[in-house]
């Protein structure tokens, strides 16, 4: 699994990239299959006052790209939000790639006797 974590407008500093490791060990123990992670933490400056940090994260897995984003106030609860919507959408996509998976009829009549 190639594994890229970067940063727009912030420098990603050692504790960032072992909380994103941590949350991401989560979605990967659930789904093997992971070829590509690339996560992107950026702030983004609306006004003086008003900072939003955002988290994305873009998984290719075999045959398909699963993209998030998520925006927060704080950092680390952008990536907590962001992991969390990310472990649904793989959950998911692993239901539908193991609902598709038929027997052929031989193999029902081998498997049933």
């Amino acid at each position: 699994m190639n594994l890229t974590i970067s940063g727009h407008h912030l420098e990603v500093t050692p504790a960032l990239r072992e909380y994103v490791l941590t949350k991401l060990d989560r979605v990967t123990r659930h789904f093997d299959q992971v070829v590509d992670v690339n996560v992107l933490l950026s702030v983004e400056k609306l006004k003086e006052k008003e900072r939003r940090q955002k988290a994305e994260v873009t998984l290719h897995v075999k045959g398909k790209d699963i993209f998030v984003e998520n925006s927060h106030e704080d950092l680390y609860a952008a990536i907590d939000q962001l992991m969390d919507k990310l472990d649904r959408q793989v959950c998911r996509h692993k239901e539908m790639l193991q609902d598709h998976h038929h027997h052929s009829p031989k193999r029902q009549d081998a498997m049933s006797s």
